[in-house]
């Protein structure tokens, strides 16, 4: 089954990204793969501590997935899964590419700031020629019908 990668964060454009990966897996019989990644440096305290922050911060994304989870079994009937890693985002998202060859497409939110996409969209498209799979980039701003108008 093809799978698309949609990466789960705090940001804003996430939300359409996920919307328009479960609305294109439930159009074509396809998997949504949510991807969180754990930034290294929320860890650099004592062990003890690191660990403590580092469980708090899977819980914090396993409660942010069950949301979207709900949301796709209950309207796209689509049964999403979850990975986190841990480390830089752009290296992460490739290693899981490279590891999960089941998915086809990466699906990325742009955010609406004035100071560009993001750092992942930015980075992405800079590295475009070197990434293994096409990439979609939803705009951050499409309201849900008009996302539904695409998909």
């Amino acid at each position: 089954m093809r799978k698309f990668l949609v990466i789960l964060d705090d940001s804003s454009e996430c939300l359409n990204a996920i919307r328009f990966a479960a609305m294109r897996a439930a159009k074509s019989g396809g998997g949504v793969e949510i991807l969180s990644v754990i930034p290294p440096e929320e860890f650099n305290h004592w062990i003890g501590v690191g660990d403590i922050m580092r469980e708090e911060a899977r819980d914090r994304i396993k409660a942010h997935f069950e949301v979207f989870a709900k949301w796709m079994r209950d309207k796209q009937g689509v049964e999403p899964t979850l990975t986190i890693r841990e480390g830089e985002l752009f290296n992460e998202v490739l290693g899981q590419i490279a590891d999960d060859r089941e998915i086809g497409l990466l699906v990325l939110g742009a955010g609406t700031d004035k100071k560009g996409p993001g750092p992942l969209v930015s980075q992405m498209i800079k590295s475009a020629a070197s990434v293994p799979i096409p990439f979609t980039v939803v705009p951050g701003n499409l309201s849900k019908e008009q996302l539904e108008a695409v998909c």
